[in-house]
């Protein structure tokens, strides 16, 4: 099994510093979805992996269910009680009070208090059986469908495996209709602000199972990006989403741009921008090798990139070219938010910082 996105780099940068060994470890059980995040000052230094604004108000997230928040563009932080303590991976808020973050064990979280407070509204517990259920009435429909075949036993297998599934992404166009994605294909939809939701693994290129690390729409289109080059768009007539194809067969970890632009990032310092909607694809020369595996936007429209190493790359000309800001050591980071003038907040093992990117 591949790891995952962020997580997947850490590890990487350790274990090349690091000889191997095995360690075996007693421990009692303890079920991360059923035992709430635990409240610690320390917390606040812990590993974060996510990053959204709600309005004027940041959210991070990040490992053991911590979730954090600040009303002072990252100067000053105050822990949300969450109910689970499974590691979170993104989080994303459509409006000012309403956004959901997403982790491992399968867990999707509502917020309506822009972050504050949080609730449950799917796990691992129940992935597998939604997707049995979805997948075994079309095959009634459609007894000749073998694709509905197919995803009834991937359904049985991961409800046989238990909640070991990760949610890497989230995507909401506004407060009812978002997206969840994830390892292995996985990628479920809501029309109701997460009262339900609906699988849609059989509505995407993606034959290989890989894993989706991200998923942002980028002007009128919505794009998922993932392992091996893995880019789709979302096709509106068919509700389809359809494979794009690029130079690069590297993972690509995330999307950013704006109406004019998009850009895909991911391992080795590896960015291709394209101008038309996805149809063609140019690389972006970052004179950096480290992966890149954060972005934001600012407002008045400059791209900014991070690196697995710390660099910070901003762009004044839609992704078309970046220079290097000379920053102190960031350490591996995972997600960035612009919150100002000139200013950014950075997520990752080294904890929250704010930072200028000017």
């Amino acid at each position: 099994m591949n790891t995952f996105r962020w997580i997947a780099l850490t590890a990487l940068a350790v274990a090349m510093a690091v000889p191997f060994t095995r360690v075996v470890v007693a421990a009692d059980f303890v079920d991360t979805l059923s035992s709430p995040a635990i409240q610690s000052e320390k917390a606040i230094n812990g590993m974060f992996t996510g990053l959204a604004s709600a309005g004027k108000r940041l959210v991070a997230v990040g490992q053991r269910g911590h979730i954090f928040y600040s009303d002072d563009a990252g100067v000053r932080w105050h822990q949300a009680q969450v109910p689970v303590s499974s590691d979170l991976v993104a989080v994303q808020f459509p409006s000012p009070t309403q956004g959901w973050a997403v982790g491992h064990d399968g867990i999707v979280l509502h917020s309506d208090d822009s972050g504050q407070t949080w609730s449950p509204q799917l796990d691992g517990r129940q992935v597998g059986q939604i997707m049995l259920d979805h997948y075994q009435r079309q095959t009634a429909q459609q007894p000749d469908d073998p694709a509905s075949a197919f995803l009834s036993g991937e359904a049985q297998r991961m409800i046989d495996e238990g909640a070991d599934k990760p949610f890497l992404d989230v995507w909401f166009s506004d407060e009812k209709n978002g997206y969840v994605v994830g390892a292995f294909n996985l990628i479920f939809r809501t029309e109701d602000g997460g009262q339900t939701w609906v699988p849609l693994m059989e509505r995407t290129d993606n034959p290989g199972a890989l894993n989706f690390y991200g998923m942002r729409a980028i002007g009128d289109d919505l794009f998922i990006v993932g392992e091996q080059g893995l880019v789709l768009k979302l096709d509106s007539a068919t509700q389809r989403f359809v494979n794009v194809p690029t130079p690069y067969n590297g993972s690509y970890f995330g999307i950013t741009g704006s109406s004019r632009a998009v850009l895909v990032y991911g391992l080795r310092g590896n960015v291709y921008r394209s101008v038309d909607h996805g149809t063609n694809w140019d690389k972006v020369e970052l004179g950096v090798s480290s992966s890149i595996t954060a972005s934001t936007v600012t407002a008045d429209g400059q791209i900014i990139l991070v690196s697995q190493a710390g660099h910070v790359l901003v762009s004044v000309d839609d992704g078309a070219s970046f220079t290097q800001k000379p920053q102190e050591h960031l350490g591996p980071a995972a997600a960035a938010q612009a919150v100002g003038s000139g200013s950014m907040v950075v997520a990752g093992a080294q904890g929250l910082r704010q930072l200028p990117y000017q």
